[in-house]
C-alpha cells in the first residue's frame, strides 16, 4: 500500500512539473514583495509635487516616499521617468462586484426583499471575477465601495428604505477576502421622497396622485424609520447592560447598534431640499452620524450642511440638469460651490458600469471652477476620509496601503493613460474586456 501511495504521488509530481515548468526547481522565485518606483512626479495630495521621486513599497505598504529615498537592497524597481504617480481613485458610491448586467436580473444582487434590511452586508455579495472591475481600475480606480440598493443608486426608487451595508474593496483579488479593506462602512438609507408623478407601465403613460397622499405615505415611512431605531437603541441596552426578561437574538435590530453608537455612519440618499432637511432633523434626533449622498439640490441647503458639518457624496457631473428649468451647468458647476460654501465633499459613480469615467467627472468639475487638488482629493483623499479610512489610504505617506497610479499625465484628462498600477503594494493589470474588443476590432481586415 506504502509502495502504490509513493507510485501515484511521484506521477503527481512528474505531471506537476510537465505542466507547470519550473514549479518544482529552486530557479522558481517566489514573487517580489518589494518594490520602488523611481524617477516620477509624485502627487503625494499631502504636501507639494516631488520631482524625480521613488516610493518604496514593501509587503503593500509604503514604507518611504522622497526625492533623496534609497532602493533597498533586492527590490524590483519600475522606471517610472517621464511619468507621474497619483494616490489611486476611489469610487465611494457604487456597485462595482454587485451589479454586471443590469437589464439581466440574474447578475444582479443588489437589493433584497423588504423594507428594511440593515444586516446585510455587501461583502457576501461581491463577485470578483466581474468583467467591469478591469475597467475601471483601467481608469486609475483602485478602490470602491460597493453599494447596496437599486442599480443606478441616483435613480431612487425601489429597493426598500434600508437596503444594507456598504463594503469597501480593492478592485483586485481572487476572493472578496483578498479584495477587503473594511467589512462594513456605512448604513445605506434611501430617505422617503414624496414624488406625485409616476410612470405606468401596464399604460405606458403619467399617473398623478394628490400631493396630500403622497406626503401622508412619506411620512409614514418617515415615522417607522424612527421607531426602528428606537427598538435598536432599547434593543442595545439589553445586549449591553443586560435584561431582566430573556429577549431573542434580533439580527436587524443587532445591525443598527454600530450605527448608534456612532461607529458608522449613516449614509442618506436625497437630492431635494426638502428630504435633505427632513434627513438632517431625524438623523439629530437619533443623534447619528450623517452623510449625505447624492446631493443634486444641495446647494439649496448649503449653509445648514456646513452648520451641521455634514459632509456630501456627489453623483456624476457629467449629467443633465435635475430640473428643467436650471440652468444647463447646474450639475458641472455643484462641487465648486459645496467647496466655496466650505463643505466637504467627494464625486461618486453611483453605477457600476460608468465607474471608469470616476476621473473624468472630477475634472469636469474642474473644468467649471473646482480647483484643480480639489478635484483630485474628490475622489482620493476626501472619500477616505469620510468614511474613516483615510489612515490607509487617499494620499502618497509612508504606512499607508499602496493603491497608486502610474499616468502619463493629469490623470483628470481623458486623454492621459494609466500605464501602470498597484492594489494593495501589487502590480495590477490594467487589461481589460473593453481593450480586448478594442485591439480586436482594430485588427479587422
Amino acid at each position: 500500500m506504502i509502495r502504490r501511495h509513493t507510485a501515484i504521488l511521484t506521477l503527481c509530481l512528474a505531471l506537476a512539473a510537465v505542466l507547470l515548468p519550473g514549479a518544482l526547481t529552486s530557479q522558481n522565485k517566489p514573487a517580489a514583495t518589494t518594490y520602488a518606483i523611481q524617477g516620477a512626479r509624485i502627487y503625494t495630495l499631502a504636501g507639494a509635487p516631488i520631482e524625480k521621486g521613488t516610493i518604496v513599497i514593501r509587503d503593500g505598504k509604503i514604507v518611504a516616499v522622497g526625492a533623496d529615498v534609497t532602493v533597498p537592497p533586492g527590490a524590483e524597481v519600475m522606471d517610472a521617468s517621464g511619468l507621474e504617480v497619483y494616490p489611486g481613485f476611489f469610487d465611494s458610491m457604487g456597485q462595482l462586484g454587485l451589479n454586471e448586467v443590469s437589464a439581466v436580473s440574474a447578475t444582479v444582487d443588489t437589493t433584497e426583499l423588504g423594507e428594511y434590511n440593515p444586516q446585510l452586508v455587501a461583502f457576501s455579495a461581491v463577485h470578483p471575477a466581474s468583467e467591469l472591475i478591469p475597467v475601471a481600475r483601467a481608469s486609475g480606480v483602485t478602490h470602491a465601495n460597493a453599494t447596496p440598493g437599486p442599480g443606478g443608486l441616483d435613480g431612487g426608487g425601489g429597493g426598500g428604505t434600508i437596503t444594507g451595508q456598504a463594503t469597501a474593496i480593492h478592485l483586485a483579488g481572487w476572493t472578496v477576502e483578498e479584495m477587503l479593506i473594511k467589512r462594513s462602512v456605512g448604513l445605506i438609507v434611501h430617505w422617503p421622497v414624496i414624488q406625485t408623478r409616476s410612470f405606468d407601465f401596464t399604460t405606458f403613460s403619467t399617473k398623478e396622485r394628490p400631493f396630500t397622499e403622497v406626503k401622508k405615505e412619506q411620512e409614514k415611512k418617515v415615522v417607522e424609520l424612527g421607531e426602528l431605531f428606537d427598538r435598536a437603541r432599547h434593543y442595545q441596552q439589553a445586549v449591553e447592560k443586560g435584561s431582566s426578561q430573556p429577549f431573542e437574538r434580533d439580527l436587524k435590530l443587532e445591525a443598527l447598534i454600530p450605527v448608534l453608537r456612532g461607529e458608522l455612519p449613516v449614509v442618506i440618499l436625497a437630492d431635494r431640499p426638502r428630504e435633505i432637511k427632513s434627513a438632517v432633523e431625524f438623523c439629530e434626533k437619533q443623534k447619528v452620524r450623517m452623510v449625505l449622498a447624492g446631493g443634486a439640490e444641495s446647494y439649496k441647503v448649503k449653509d445648514l450642511l456646513r452648520l451641521k458639518k455634514i459632509p456630501v457624496i456627489l453623483g456624476p457631473t457629467l449629467e443633465l440638469p435635475p430640473n428643467e428649468d436650471d440652468p444647463y451647468d447646474r450639475s458641472f458647476t455643484l462641487p465648486a460651490e459645496l467647496h466655496a460654501a466650505g463643505i466637504q465633499f467627494a464625486i461618486a459613480s453611483f453605477d457600476s458600469s460608468f465607474s471608469r469615467r470616476l476621473p473624468y467627472q472630477a475634472g469636469n468639475a474642474v473644468a467649471y471652477g473646482l480647483p484643480h487638488d480639489e478635484g483630485l482629493k474628490a475622489i482620493t483623499l476626501y472619500p477616505a476620509q469620510i468614511f474613516g479610512l483615510d489612515k490607509q489610504l487617499g494620499t502618497i505617506e509612508a504606512g499607508k496601503i499602496a493603491n497608486l497610479i502610474v499616468t502619463t499625465g493629469d490623470p483628470l484628462e481623458i486623454r492621459s493613460e494609466v500605464r501602470f498600477l498597484f492594489i494593495n503594494g501589487r502590480p495590477t493589470s490594467t487589461d481589460n474586456k473593453h481593450k480586448q474588443l478594442y485591439e480586436k476590432y482594430r485588427r479587422r481586415p
